[in-house]
Order: structure tokens, then sequence, then C-alpha cells
């Protein structure tokens, strides 16, 4: 992976993260998409420990964190998967097990999801500065509050972690880009990367670096 500096000097103002003014949403990172799930997407698992550690930064900092999930139920479900959902599939059905984030995930005393009001519109808050939230569709921005969620707490970059990337954290760069957000993709952290991913995303002004080095960069941002 061709790492990007977050304190490059010739980084350009418009799009460089600006981290204390950043989210991290972690994106499809469900039980059902882990090894042992319903519909396992490879990579996913073995991301999760990077994911916890990017996880473990922002909570230290304060900054807000959003988990985005699906729920499959009835007809209100991306076309490609209408098919398989009307068959029966037991994939993230609203109440399952299946459906709920990976626990190694969770912040300390989390609730179980609330799948009714997560289905309803509303952000179910996890942890103090910590929420999950549903989209009915491949974009975390696309019929959901999220816009409305990050601008009321001042945010001004996202940085992107989860679950196979080539369908939804790459709708949530595009959503975020045209909304004007600056986008940092924690690479390591999101399954099913690859190089031309990151280029492509690059072409767009979107930002890609380490979990590691993302967390660092918090930390100073955070003490700064």
């Amino acid at each position: 992976m061709e790492e990007f500096l977050l304190d490059s000097a010739s980084a350009d103002p418009y799009t460089a993260p600006q981290l204390d003014r950043s989210a991290l949403l972690v994106i499809d990172t469900q039980v059902d998409f882990v090894d042992g799930g319903a519909s396992p997407i490879a990579g996913t698992s073995a991301v999760v420990p990077t994911v916890a550690g990017l996880l473990a930064a922002y909570r230290a900092a304060r900054r807000p964190v959003v988990h985005v999930v699906r729920l499959y139920d009835g007809d209100d479900v991306d076309r490609a998967r209408r098919g398989l959902i009307a068959a029966g599939a037991p994939i993230v059905r609203p109440g399952s097990t299946g459906s709920q984030i990976v626990p190694d995930l969770l912040p300390a005393g989390a609730p179980t999801l609330d799948s009714a009001r997560l289905l309803a519109g509303e952000l179910q808050e996890l942890a103090p500065g910590e929420w999950a939230m549903w989209k009915p569709r491949w974009g975390a921005f696309h019929r959901t509050g999220l816009d409305e969620h990050l601008r009321a707490r001042g945010v001004t970059t996202v940085v992107l972690a989860g679950c196979n990337y080539p369908n939804c954290p790459r709708a949530a760069v595009y959503g975020a880009s045209e909304r004007d957000y600056r986008v940092l993709l924690a690479a390591d952290a999101i399954s099913g990367v690859q190089p031309t991913h990151l280029e492509e995303a690059g072409r767009m002004g979107v930002a890609a670096a380490r979990s590691d080095d993302i967390a660092e960069a918090l930390r100073a941002s955070s003490s700064g």
C-alpha cells in the first residue's frame, strides 16, 4: 500500500484530513459478514483487530464514531440482494444475532441493536459519542441522517473502516465527497481493498493511510 503522509507539506489544503474534526465510520462489521456468519465476506475477520485498534483511538480522543449497518427485511433492499432475501436467506435479518455488530468492536456496556429504531431512521447511541445507524442501500449517506448528524458535531473529515471496499465503503467515499467532506481511508482496516481502489480514490482527493498512523496523528491533534 502506498502510504499517505498525514503531515505532508504538499498535501492539498482543500482535501487534507483534519483529524481534530474527524469522525470514524465503521461500515458493515456485523456478525453475518465475518467468518462463521451467514454470509462471510473474505478478509473481514482479518481486519477486525485493526478496526478495534482504530476504534480505541477514536474513543480515547473523544471523537464521534458511527457504526453503519445493513438490515435486510421486506422489499426495502438493494436489487442485487432482493432475490436472496425473498428466498429467505438469513442475512442480517432485523433482531437476529447475525445482524449485530461484531462484539470485539462494541464499546463496553453497549446495548443490543434496536432494529425497530434503526429501521425508522434513528441513530442509536451505543456509548457517549458512539452510535449505530442503518443504511438502506450501499451508501452511508443515502436516505439517512448521517450528514446532519456529522455537521451538528462540526465534522469536516470522515475516516472509513469496515467491510468490503468494492461495495459499501466505496459508496460512502462517493457520498462523503459529494457532500464536501474530506475523506481518509484506513486502508488496512477495510476488507477487499486493492491498490487500484486506492489509486482511483486518490484521483478524487481521497487520502489513504495505515490505521496506526491515523491513530498516532489523531492523538497528536487531540493533545495539541
